[in-house]
C-alpha cells in the first residue's frame, strides 16, 4: 500500500516536471514568433486588406519612429496613456510583421533633456502637458529616404482611426508631392471679381473664394475645371463637382471617363440650392434650381429628385425667419451621431453636420457597386416640395407625416464602375434640333469599365459648404474671428483627403468601431414604441373628434351671449373626452412600464446567463470528468 503510494507521488511529481518543460520549450519556440488569433467577428484587432495591400508594394524601407514616455509617475493620466501605448505598439508590431523586411520600427523614451527628446523634436512629435505638469510623449514619425510624416500626438480619443492614420503616412512619405484636386462648379467657388454695378455702389472689393477651397488649396494643388469641359485633366487625383446646374451631356461623359480611368469623384448636388439663389433677378428669397448627375447616377443605379427635400422632425432646426423671428425649420437638417455613420473613416469623428434642404438618394445600386451610407435622416422623416419648405417651414410642420424611412443624405459607391455613354462620347445637337450623325470611332474610344475598384461620394445638398452655413463669424478687438459652426467642412476635408490617398485607403475601416447591440432588445423596444405612438395617435384623433362635435353644437347656438356659455350637451362632450383622456394616459403609462419591465427582465436574463452559465458548464464539465476517473480508478 505504501509502495502504490510512492509510486503515485512519484509520477504525480515527475509529470508536473516534464509538463512544466514541455510549457517552457513550448514557450521559447514561440516567443520569436508573433502570431496572434482574433476571434473576433469583424476582425477588428486584425490589420485591414487594405494597410496590408499598402505594405506589399513597399518596394524602399520604410522606418516607424515610436515615441512614448515610460515614466514612474503612477497617475490616472499617465497610467491611461501608458496603456493606451502599448496597444500602439502592438500594432506596430503588426506592421513590421506584415512589412516582411519593409518596416522599420524603432522605439524611444524621450526623457528630459535627452537625445530622444531632440529626436522626437526633430521628428515632429510633440509633448503633452499633463495635469501635473509632467510632459508625456506618445507620437510617431515615419520616413522613406528624404520623405518625412510625422502624427505628433496619438490621442486615445481616435483609437478608431488608428490604423488608417498610420497607413495614411506611410502612404503619404510613398507618394510626397501633393495630389492634384479639381474643381469644377458653376457658382463662384474661386472667388469674383468686383461687379461695374456694384463700384458705382462704393462696394470696393469682389467675392473671396470659398472657405472651402482654401481650405483645399493649404493642403492640396487645386485646378478649376470649367463646367464646359470635354475632358478632365489626367492629372487630377479627385474631381469635386458642386451643384452642376444644367450640365451637359458632353461634361457628364468627361467625368464618366475620368472615373474609368481611375479618378476619385465627390459630388455635391442639390434639390433646392439656397446659395444659387442669390444670382436670380428679383428673387434673392426664392431657391434656386436643383442639379443632379442624372446620366451617370442612372447608370449606377441611383435615383436623386431635385424637386424633393428630406424633413426630419428629430434635425429641425431653429433658424431666424422673417421680422428676425425664430422659427423651425423641419427642411433645414442638423444632422446629430445618430444619423452620422460613426463606422466609416470619413465621419467616425463628426458630430453635427448641417443639411439645409437637401436632397435624398434611393434606388439600388447595380451590380458590382457597393453603397455605403454616411449621412441619413431617422424614420420620423418625410419628403415634401422644396419649393414648398423654403416658403413655410410652419406648413411643412402642420401637414407633417413621418414616413417610416431612413433617407440616405449622403452615400459612397465603391466598386468597378461602367459607363454611362456605351454608344460614345455625345455630340451636340444639329442646329434644326436633330441628333448628330454618330461617328463609328467614338465608340472605340470610350472606356466601357474601370480596371479596379474606384469610389463615388455623393451629397444631396451643395449649400452645407458655403461659408453661411459652416462657419460663423465674429467681430473682436482683434479682427474677424472665424470659427466652425458644424463639422461641415471638416467632412468635406476628410472626404477629399481620404479620396486622394493611397486606393487601398479607401478598403480601411474604422477599427474597434463595430457595435453588437441586442436585437431582441431593439425589437421590443420598436414594438413597444409602435403600440406606443399608436394610442397617441387614437388619442389625437380622438381630441380632434371631441373639437369637432364641440364646432357642430356650437354652430346650432344662438347668436349673442349665449355663444360663450357651454350648453350640458357640450359640458358633457368635454367631461366625457377629459375622462377619455384620463384613460388613455394611465394605459400609456402601463405600456411604458411594461416595456421598461420586459427589458429590463431580458437585460438580467443575458446577464446572468454570461456569470452563471458557462460557468456552471465548465464546473459540471469537470465534475463529470471528477467522477468518470474514479469509476475508471475503481475499476482497476
Amino acid at each position: 500500500m505504501k509502495k502504490n503510494s510512492f509510486e503515485t507521488f512519484l509520477y504525480s511529481v515527475a509529470g508536473v516536471a516534464i509538463l512544466l518543460v514541455i510549457i517552457i520549450a513550448f514557450n521559447a519556440l514561440t516567443a520569436t514568433v508573433r502570431e496572434r488569433i482574433d476571434l473576433t467577428r469583424e476582425k477588428a484587432y486584425t490589420l485591414s486588406d487594405g494597410t496590408r495591400a499598402i505594405l506589399k508594394k513597399l518596394d524602399t524601407p520604410v522606418k516607424i519612429r515610436f515615441y512614448y514616455s515610460r515614466s514612474e509617475s503612477g497617475t490616472p493620466d499617465t497610467v491611461f496613456l501608458k496603456t493606451y501605448a502599448q496597444e500602439v505598439q502592438d500594432l506596430l508590431t503588426e506592421y513590421k510583421q506584415a512589412g516582411r523586411g519593409k518596416v522599420i520600427l524603432e522605439q524611444y523614451d524621450p526623457k528630459p533633456d535627452s537625445d530622444a527628446e531632440d529626436s522626437a523634436r526633430l521628428d515632429g512629435v510633440d509633448g503633452q502637458l499633463l495635469r501635473t505638469g509632467e510632459k508625456f510623449y506618445l507620437g510617431l514619425s515615419v520616413s522613406m529616404v528624404d520623405s518625412k510624416e510625422a502624427i505628433p500626438f496619438l490621442d486615445p480619443s481616435k483609437e478608431r482611426l488608428l490604423e488608417y492614420d498610420i497607413s495614411r503616412a506611410i502612404s503619404r512619405v510613398v507618394t510626397p508631392e501633393k495630389p492634384v484636386v479639381g474643381v469644377m462648379s458653376p457658382l463662384p467657388v474661386f472667388g469674383a471679381p468686383m461687379n461695374p454695378m456694384m463700384a458705382r455702389m462704393g462696394q470696393q472689393q469682389g467675392q473671396e473664394p470659398w472657405a472651402f477651397v482654401n481650405e483645399l488649396k493649404a493642403d492640396f494643388n487645386v485646378k478649376k475645371v470649367e463646367m464646359t469641359a470635354d475632358k478632365i485633366d489626367d492629372d487630377i487625383k479627385v474631381l469635386v463637382v458642386i451643384h452642376p446646374k444644367e450640365i451637359t451631356d458632353k461634361a457628364q461623359y468627361a467625368i464618366d471617363q475620368f472615373i474609368m480611368r481611375g479618378g476619385k469623384l465627390l459630388a455635391y448636388l442639390d434639390a433646392s440650392s439656397l446659395v444659387d439663389s442669390h444670382n436670380q433677378n428679383g428673387f434673392g428669397q426664392m431657391p434656386g434650381a436643383g442639379s443632379s448627375l442624372d446620366k451617370l447616377l442612372k447608370a449606377w443605379g441611383v435615383q436623386f429628385d431635385t424637386g424633393k427635400v428630406a424633413a426630419d422632425l428629430n434635425y429641425k432646426l431653429r433658424i431666424m425667419g422673417r421680422n428676425n423671428q425664430p422659427t423651425e425649420e423641419p427642411a433645414f437638417l442638423a444632422v446629430s451621431s445618430d444619423g452620422i455613420n460613426k463606422n466609416d473613416i470619413e465621419t467616425s469623428q463628426i458630430d453635427s453636420v448641417w443639411v439645409p434642404f437637401g436632397g435624398v438618394f434611393t434606388g439600388t445600386p447595380v451590380q458590382g457597386l457597393k453603397e455605403t451610407v454616411l449621412l441619413k435622416t431617422t424614420k420620423d422623416s418625410q419628403l415634401v416640395e422644396g419649393m414648398m419648405a423654403s416658403l413655410s417651414g410652419e406648413g411643412v410642420m402642420k401637414d407633417f407625416k413621418p414616413s417610416g424611412t431612413e433617407y440616405a443624405l449622403a452615400i459612397r459607391l465603391t466598386g468597378k464602375f461602367k459607363t454611362a455613354f456605351p454608344n460614345g462620347k455625345p455630340e451636340d445637337k444639329k442646329d434644326d434640333g436633330s441628333a448628330p450623325d454618330k461617328k463609328p470611332e467614338a465608340v472605340g474610344d470610350t472606356l466601357k469599365e474601370t480596371k479596379g475598384d474606384n469610389a463615388v461620394v455623393l451629397f444631396g445638398d451643395a449649400d452645407m459648404i458655403y461659408d453661411q452655413f459652416a462657419l460663423r463669424q465674429m467681430q473682436s478687438p482683434f479682427g474677424v474671428i472665424t470659427t466652425p459652426m458644424n463639422g461641415n467642412l471638416n467632412l468635406a476635408q476628410n472626404i477629399v483627403e481620404h479620396l486622394t490617398g493611397d486606393s487601398d485607403l479607401i478598403s480601411l475601416r474604422s477599427r474597434t468601431a463595430m457595435s453588437r447591440p441586442f436585437t431582441r432588445i431593439r425589437e421590443m423596444q420598436a414594438k413597444a414604441e409602435e403600440n406606443y405612438q399608436s394610442k397617441i395617435k387614437q388619442l389625437e384623433e380622438s381630441l380632434q373628434d371631441t373639437r369637432q362635435k364641440l364646432n357642430e353644437l356650437q354652430k346650432t347656438k344662438e347668436q349673442g351671449q349665449q355663444r360663450f356659455i357651454l350648453s350640458p350637451e357640450q359640458q358633457a362632450e368635454v367631461e366625457k373626452f377629459r375622462k377619455q383622456e384620463a384613460s388613455v394616459n394611465v394605459q400609456l403609462k402601463q405600456e411604458k412600464k411594461k416595456l421598461t419591465h420586459d427589458i429590463n427582465a431580458l437585460e438580467n436574463t443575458l446577464k446572468w446567463s454570461n456569470i452563471i452559465v458557462m460557468p456552471a458548464v465548465v464546473a459540471l464539465s469537470g465534475i463529470c470528468l471528477a467522477v468518470f476517473k474514479r469509476k475508471r480508478t475503481s475499476a482497476k
